[in-house]
């Protein structure tokens, strides 16, 4: 019975020092997120203890939730913890949203957490977009540090303009995810101006009414699926270029010069040839004339022979052909000395 008694007491000592070492840990595991429980139940952010056991569990930041938490509901917002969480663990930047948020708030814009949320997601600064939203953006057109410094298009006349243009746009919150970025505003705005530019009959009319350029641009929606809301586009600077009409045409003058003389050495060599064809020609032909002369005197000889040729017709042909050249020296005229 001393044995039993014994080994009961043993087990219950064993069971008291598991006990107690089971409620050490868990006080120290709760004590880990008391100070976090105190600071947001004093805060108002309604986060409960068991609640940061749970960030633990799945291995999210409980202090910076709690922060960001209490930042929300002090500045008067309603964002639930889950969504803090959720937003974290999706990997957002949870400081950025809720700075976003704050700042929206304050500036009278309706920014809800899954909107920003999504900003933050598809890679853009929210932060920076309620800044734009609030404080409109100025952007260089052409950009700065870009190869061409100016836009240049030629007018109707001839005449090229060089323009440098300045565009006012804000962040325009619900296309902020999926619009287009400042790049394609400035390339937008580049190809209104050398549309205006170009319909114009005279570069005068331009320089006459600059803000012609702007109405023209501003009229077309440019910023239709873009990040932002283009509120004005002005002129900084317009020069006088060159007269790129006259060039042209000097340069048009020219190739046609070049063609017509190309196509007057071909004329040219084409004569020289003919010449040259009917030179031979004329060599070939007094050729067989010689040819045909030489075998005269042999024919009439073989006439001779076969007395088909009498003296008498050779006589009568020698004085026809003796009157046919006194006749052509008469009728040539008297050479000029």
């Amino acid at each position: 019975m001393n044995l039993l008694q014994a080994s009961n007491v043993q087990m219950d000592i064993v069971l008291l020092v598991v006990g107690a070492i089971v409620a050490l840990l868990i006080l120290l595991f709760l004590f880990k997120h008391l100070s976090l429980y105190v600071r947001a139940l004093f805060s108002r952010a309604e986060i409960s203890l068991f609640q940061l056991v749970g960030m633990s569990l799945r291995k999210v930041n409980a202090p910076l939730i709690v922060h960001n938490k209490i930042r929300v509901v002090q500045a008067g917002l309603t964002i639930s913890t889950q969504e803090l969480e959720a937003h974290f663990l999706a990997g957002g930047n949870v400081p950025a949203v809720t700075s976003a948020i704050i700042a929206a708030d304050r500036a009278g814009i309706d920014l809800p957490f899954k909107t920003a949320a999504a900003i933050d997601l598809a890679g853009r600064n929210v932060v920076d977009a309620i800044h734009t939203s609030v404080d409109p953006k100025v952007i260089d057109c052409p950009a700065r540090g870009s190869e061409r410094n100016v836009i240049s298009a030629m007018a109707k006349n001839g005449i090229e303009l060089r323009v440098r243009a300045r565009v006012t746009v804000r962040t325009h919150i619900p296309r902020l995810v999926g619009g287009a970025t400042e790049d394609t505003i400035i390339a937008r705005v580049g190809e209104g101006i050398l549309t205006t530019i170009g319909s114009s009959h005279d570069h005068k009319e331009v320089l006459e009414n600059p803000d012609r350029i702007s109405k023209t641009v501003l009229n077309k929606g440019l910023d239709s699926g873009t990040a932002f809301e283009i509120l004005s586009i002005d002129i900084a600077d317009i020069d006088v270029g060159d007269n790129i009409g006259s060039k042209l045409q000097t340069d048009q003058a020219q190739a046609d010069l070049l063609v017509a003389q190309a196509r007057a050495e071909e004329r040219k060599a084409m004569a020289i040839a003919r010449e040259h064809e009917m030179k031979a020609a004329i060599a070939e032909n007094e050729a067989k004339k010689i040819a045909a002369e030489a075998a005269v005197p042999l024919a009439m000889a073989e006439a001779f022979k076969s007395g088909r040729l009498g003296v008498m017709d050779y006589l009568r042909m020698q004085n026809l052909e003796a009157d046919t050249n006194m006749r052509q020296n008469i009728a040539e005229p008297p050479a000029q000395s």
